[in-house]
């Protein structure tokens, strides 16, 4: 009976030393207890404010244009409105949707735990404005390397280039004027973007004479581009969206039928009031019609593309 339990003894012993190797080894205690991460490329995270309308399926058109481009890599999203994402959510959880938007903390721990060491964090804002500030620092994380892809308009390059896709929807001279739609931003100070809405605005003047640029929240403002649509000769204004997403913003304070709760009517409605013939370019996605915000332009798929190269060099 002695010779046994000494033979148990010595089993438990030598279980313990082992054990205590491992858990003492040169590369620390517990290492067991720490996560383990594969070889992963970079997770490439694309980042966008978010919307609420049907106009979602711009997302959907730019991720699998971003998937086809890059097989090897994960593609997350995350959206940077509270607001959107908890309306969506509780859209999504009311119908028994399996989907959630999530934000860019929650991304980006998401991949962390997965093992993910590097990514990148591309924007697809317009501009570099309060957003895109915001967005950098939300991907200052720690345990995982985060690249800023640049937005969408981040070098005049990237301007011309969009601005030769939307060319096809200026009408000619003669016809009429075309209004590039924008968001703005309503901050003088903070982030660089209202003196490149300046800026844009100067560029058209010298290459488009008969297109006007005008913002919801910022400069040119609304009058600004209504102005100078009412008093330009030819019955047509097309109303361009200069928005990643034609949402609520195009929809309504643009194109809209009905004035506002404060009695402000839309830009269409002001400006068929005065007798112009409006219109706003728009695409048809299985059956159903869309207005055409910047998002399903190739050349803005191509300039995002670029930029996540740009990010993901930056990385190694």
């Amino acid at each position: 009976m002695e010779k046994r339990w000494m033979i148990i003894l010595m089993t438990a012993l030598s279980t313990l030393l082992v054990s205590s190797s491992i858990c003492w080894s040169a590369q620390g205690p517990l290492r067991f207890l720490k996560p383990t991460y594969e070889d992963k490329l970079p997770a490439i995270v694309l980042v966008a404010f978010g919307t609420s309308t049907k106009a979602q399926i711009t997302f959907d058109h730019i991720d699998q244009e971003i998937k086809k481009a890059f097989p090897k890599h994960e593609i997350r999203w995350a959206f940077t409105s509270k607001i959107i994402r908890d309306k969506m959510n509780r859209v999504y959880e009311k119908k028994g949707i399996n989907k959630r938007l999530l934000s860019l903390q929650q991304v980006l721990a998401n991949l962390e735990a997965e093992g993910y060491k590097k990514a990148v964090v591309q924007s697809l804002h317009i501009f570099p404005g309060g957003e895109y500030v915001h967005m950098q620092h939300l991907s200052k994380v720690p345990n995982i390397q985060v690249s800023i892809g640049e937005p969408l308009l981040a070098t005049w390059e990237d301007v011309l280039k969009l601005l030769e896709d939307l060319d096809q929807d200026f009408p000619k001279e003669a016809e009429g004027c075309a209004v590039l739609a924008g968001h703005g931003t309503p901050n003088t100070y903070y982030a660089p973007s209202t003196a490149v809405y300046l800026a844009l605005d100067r560029l058209l003047h010298t290459h488009y004479p008969n297109v006007f640029l005008g913002s919801v929240e910022g400069v040119p403002d609304r009058k600004d581009a209504l102005d100078k649509a009412k008093a330009y000769p030819g019955k047509k204004v097309v109303m361009v969206p200069f928005m990643l997403v034609a949402g609520d913003h195009i929809m309504n304070d643009i194109m809209g039928t009905e004035a506002d709760e404060d009695g402000v009517p839309s830009w269409a409605m002001e400006l068929k009031a005065a007798g112009k013939q409006v219109e706003c370019p728009t695409i048809t996605i299985r059956g159903e019609e869309y207005f055409k915000g910047l998002g399903f332009l190739k050349a803005t798929t191509e300039i995002i593309e670029e930029h996540i190269q740009q990010a993901l060099k930056d990385l190694k």
